[in-house]
């Protein structure tokens, strides 16, 4: 794809500032093991209306999705997200069901990797608590 071509792809663990962020679910759950509650279709919001969470960032409170941003994303490689394969190959399914969610249609993780990515969404927050070793890892990059 062109830099000029859009994505047909959402990125569901994306930031508040990255093209067409949107909040998609809040951040719920403990410190130790966050879960993301996601909100109805007709709740979602652009992020730039997000309500101001105090001293907290607007990733620690809410879950974004945005347009994938492909070649330009650390996490894009070989045409596909690789943080999406990382998880499903090193990060233990959190739900038996997959849970109700507003990007499925356009998500690129279900898209590359279908149901098994959905099981463990829930999970996965941007800033990742601390003692969360197999998402830590399934998180970053690999040294090349």
């Amino acid at each position: 794809m062109s830099s000029h071509t859009t994505s047909p792809y959402s990125c569901p663990s994306a930031q508040p500032d990255m093209a067409e962020a949107r909040v998609i679910g809040l951040v719920s759950g403990s410190a130790s093991e966050p879960r993301i509650a996601y909100l109805k279709e007709e709740a979602v919001i652009p992020a730039a209306q997000a309500p101001a969470v105090g001293d907290l960032s607007p990733s620690e409170v809410f879950r974004f999705a945005a347009r994938c941003e492909e070649h330009r994303c650390s996490q894009f490689a070989d045409g596909r997200c690789t943080l999406g394969q990382r998880l499903v190959d090193g990060v233990d399914p959190v739900v038996d069901a997959l849970p109700s969610c507003t990007i499925r249609s356009d998500c690129r993780w279900h898209a590359e990797q279908g149901p098994p990515a959905c099981l463990r969404c829930p999970q996965v927050v941007t800033l990742i608590p601390a003692g969360r070793d197999r998402l830590s890892r399934a998180a970053a990059l690999p040294v090349v």
